[in-house]
């Protein structure tokens, strides 16, 4: 069960400073949280299958094919910034 201590513990642990009112606002607030946790717990999953995905859904892989590439002046045509035939980025360092 979480009581004050554990919660200044794991307050320590964490690097977070509390205030002794806080510690006192917060047990019981972490307490109920926890206390659905066990609800959670206490439900039957024995005969439910997993659920990785609410849809159903799985990969679609399409075959790897290969097709030209833009040719010169169409491939930057839309950049911001261009000079001499390639597109200009700003300067990292």
């Amino acid at each position: 069960m979480m009581d004050e201590e554990n919660l200044k513990q794991i307050a320590r642990l964490a690097k977070i400073e509390l205030k002794e009112e806080e510690v006192k606002e917060f047990s019981p607030q972490i307490r109920s949280i926890l206390a659905l946790f066990d609800e959670i717990d206490e439900v039957e999953t024995e005969d439910v299958k997993p659920t990785f995905h609410v849809f159903g859904l799985k990969n679609v892989f399409r075959e790897d094919a290969a097709s030209p590439s833009l040719a010169g002046e169409d491939a930057i045509k839309n950049a911001p910034k261009k000079e001499r035939g390639y597109i200009k980025g700003p300067k990292i360092m």
